[in-house]
């Protein structure tokens, strides 16, 4: 089939590069230039896991292929995605939508024969009907259905995810694009994964549902963790307590700095603004949101109590600035709010990253950038974990600690046991959800 994907985005390269790998004929559009050629030269401007090989074998299989022309694309495509981004609007928190609809009005008029018009971009309720009434009004002689086709995509494992997914959720009205959408996805269907072919409001509402729930996950341990910190109790205790019910599952309760990225933030934002519109208040879907923002002023706390009670002077040396690791996406990293607030209260910042330094250095000036852990914390005040990357899991914490002005770690993400941290000459260790020594 041929297959048009408008927006080289994460989402719409990661889809559209997967697809050309079913054996379907793919066509990326963006409009940037300078991406369009480094996609064309084999290079991928985002960081993801196997995603170079994909493209590579894709384009010299002649299944894929990148362009500005959407025209050139769509014509004759049997269907086309739209996979631009929706961020959140500024000043009232809904899903930003005048790229999809910007890109429906260029497709409108490109359209030839009959094409399934799918909206791969996480949208609200009621967007796919305004897709296919602004299809109907800017071309009245298309021939044209609606499909919403929300991903689910994990970064730094969204190869895996698309070619081995939990569910594939199609929203649709007619057997004829239900129908299109099978032959698409008929790779997964003979290799049984599970196709949700339903209504359009429902496949647009599992998305946000899905996403708030798991931010729910999140928040929630994030609360037990403050609890255990006055209690005495150890959260990993009770997180795997908890996890073991098969009813709760251990999936994304791992206390730490509170969640961030492309998809939690601004859909548990838009799920609550379409509550209201609704005039269904999301009251948990507000508090989730409202817990993530103070773990985040928490985390700063724990950071200035490593330090002694003020990082003024201090010289700290942070591990992890993106949100989460395997990504170079620093879209609403916790790191963003706490590290210029270190900065702020008079502290000098050194960050190890093993990918975010290329969007970082502009989201965090005043920093300064290091490859080697260990050049990093030489002279510091406080080593601070933000980020759970493998490369930071085995250090040589003596030699971290030998080298340091003050041996002080706040690990944010609970990779180590507090008993090794003081054998290995750690002063002070503050952890997540443990009392700390």
């Amino acid at each position: 089939m041929k297959i048009a994907m408008i927006g080289t985005g994460y989402v719409g390269l990661v889809s559209g590069v997967c697809f050309s790998d079913f054996g379907h004929n793919v066509v990326c559009v963006d409009k940037n230039p300078q991406k369009l050629a480094q996609l064309k030269a084999g290079e991928v401007p985002i960081f993801e896991p196997g995603l170079d090989t994909l493209i590579a074998k894709n384009i010299a299989a002649g299944r894929l292929s990148f362009t500005e022309n959407l025209a050139e694309a769509v014509d004759g495509a049997d269907a086309v995605f739209i996979a631009v981004g929706t961020p959140t609007r500024r000043g009232d928190g809904h899903a930003d939508l005048t790229y999809v609809m910007s890109a429906t009005e260029e497709i409108a008029h490109a359209l030839t024969g009959y094409t399934v018009v799918v909206t791969k971009s996480t949208v609200p309720v009621g967007t796919n009907r305004a897709v296919a009434k602004t299809l109907a009004k800017a071309n009245p002689n298309a021939e044209f259905d609606v499909a919403s086709n929300p991903e689910f995509l994990r970064e730094g494992a969204a190869i895996d995810d698309f070619m081995r997914p939990d569910r594939v959720v199609v929203g649709v009205e007619s057997a004829r694009a239900a129908e299109v959408m099978r032959d698409i996805y008929r790779p997964l269907y003979l290799r049984d994964f599970p196709i949700q072919i339903t209504d359009l409001e429902s496949a647009e509402l599992v998305k946000y549902a899905s996403n708030a729930f798991l931010a729910m996950k999140i928040s929630f341990i994030n609360e037990m963790a403050a609890l255990c910190e006055r209690t005495g109790a150890d959260i990993k205790a009770v997180s795997r307590g908890m996890g073991l019910d098969n009813r709760i599952g251990n999936k994304f309760l791992h206390a730490g700095p509170g969640y961030g990225g492309s998809c939690f933030p601004k859909d548990t934002s838009a799920l609550a603004r379409i509550g209201q519109d609704y005039s269904v208040p999301l009251q948990l879907t507000e508090a989730v949101i409202k817990v993530n923002e103070d773990v985040k002023r928490r985390m700063i706390e724990k950071v200035r109590d490593a330090c002694g009670g003020s990082v003024n002077g201090k010289v700290i040396t942070v591990l992890g600035v993106t949100f989460k690791p395997n990504t170079d996406d620093m879209r609403e990293a916790p790191s963003l709010t706490i590290v210029p607030a270190l900065i702020g209260a008079g502290a000098s910042v050194r960050v190890v990253d093993p990918q975010g330094q290329r969007e970082g250095r502009d989201l965090l000036p005043g920093v300064s950038w290091d490859d080697d852990v260990y050049k990093a914390v030489e002279g510091a005040d406080a080593l601070v974990i933000l980020t759970e990357w493998n490369e930071f899991r085995a250090l040589d914490l003596k030699r971290i600690a030998a080298a340091m002005r003050q041996p002080a770690m706040a690990d944010l993400r609970n990779i180590y046991d507090p008993e090794d941290v003081a054998n290995a000459g750690f002063s002070t260790h503050i952890s997540v959800g443990r009392a700390s020594p």
